[in-house]
Formats: structure tokens, C-alpha cells, sequence
């Protein structure tokens, strides 16, 4: 499983172009299922971005968490995330769990993300073409991955 957090000021996601997802400051969140991804991985993914401390303290340094600052979250499924592009001039992407596997993982991750205390969190359209605009703040933008 991997995701790219982008710290934002603010995020939202439209289909069709209706707004179908939008939050305040906090991360927008593209998140990539591979095969062999299942609910270890969610739990462990979703409690790295809660718990990763990348938001500014009163002294400007990146101290503390999203749930320490209530940032909200919008959670972007994009297999993407898993293309191979070593060979050729168009990309595989065979390394992306199907839908049927990856769709209900991003459900997880998103229902665990509220367990864990994240208050407001929006999605996207799975599998929809979707245009996702962010606010980038900083930019800040991380990289993380489980070992699947």
C-alpha cells in the first residue's frame, strides 16, 4: 500500500464537475492498493498519517499530528501510485490490486481513519476520472509505504 500526504490548506474533488469531496487544512491523501495488500497493511498505513507529525507547532516547528490539530482529511484512491514505467514509453500497471479488491481496502482505510479520531474526512469517486485540486501548504508532500 502506498500513499502520497500532501499537507494542504485546503483540498477538494469533483466528478462531472460536481464537487463531490472537500475539506479545510489538513492532507489530501493518493492513496495506491497493490496485490497482496489487505487490513494489516490499512491499519498500519492509517495510523503512520494520523500519528505523523508534519503540522506546525506555535513555534513553527512540524511537531505535531493530524488528530493533534484536527486536520481534515481528503482520501484519494489512485492506482497510479503503482505504475511501472521501466520498459517502454507506456506504463503497467499490473502491479494495482484490481477494483475488487482495492475499493473496499480504501473503504478500511477511510473507516479506520475515523477510529482512530479523524473527524472529517472526504473521498473521491472510486474509479471515477476525477479532477483533484490542492492547496498545497508549504509544500509538504510525504511518501509512504507499507512493505506488502
Amino acid at each position: 500500500m502506498k500513499a502520497i500526504l500532501q499537507r494542504v490548506t485546503s483540498g477538494r474533488v469533483t466528478v462531472d464537475n460536481q464537487i463531490v469531496g472537500q475539506i479545510g487544512a489538513g492532507y489530501v491523501i493518493l492513496l495506491g492498493i497493490t496485490h497482496g495488500d489487505g487490513m494489516d497493511e490499512v491499519k498500519k498505513l492509517a495510523e503512520k498519517t494520523a500519528h505523523l507529525r508534519v503540522f506546525e507547532d506555535e513555534a513553527g516547528k512540524m511537531n505535531r499530528s493530524a488528530l493533534d490539530c484536527g486536520a481534515e482529511m481528503l482520501v484519494i484512491s489512485q492506482f497510479t501510485l503503482y505504475a511501472d514505467a521501466k520498459k517502454g514509453r507506456r506504463p503497467s500497471f499490473t502491479k494495482a490490486a484490481p477494483p475488487d479488491i482495492a475499493a473496499p481496502l480504501v473503504e478500511q482505510f477511510v473507516a479506520h481513519l475515523k477510529q482512530l479520531g479523524v473527524t472529517k474526512i472526504a473521498t473521491g469517486v472510486f474509479g471515477a476520472t476525477m479532477l483533484v485540486h490542492i492547496e498545497n501548504d508549504g509544500p509538504v508532500t510525504i511518501i509512504l509505504e507499507t512493505d506488502s
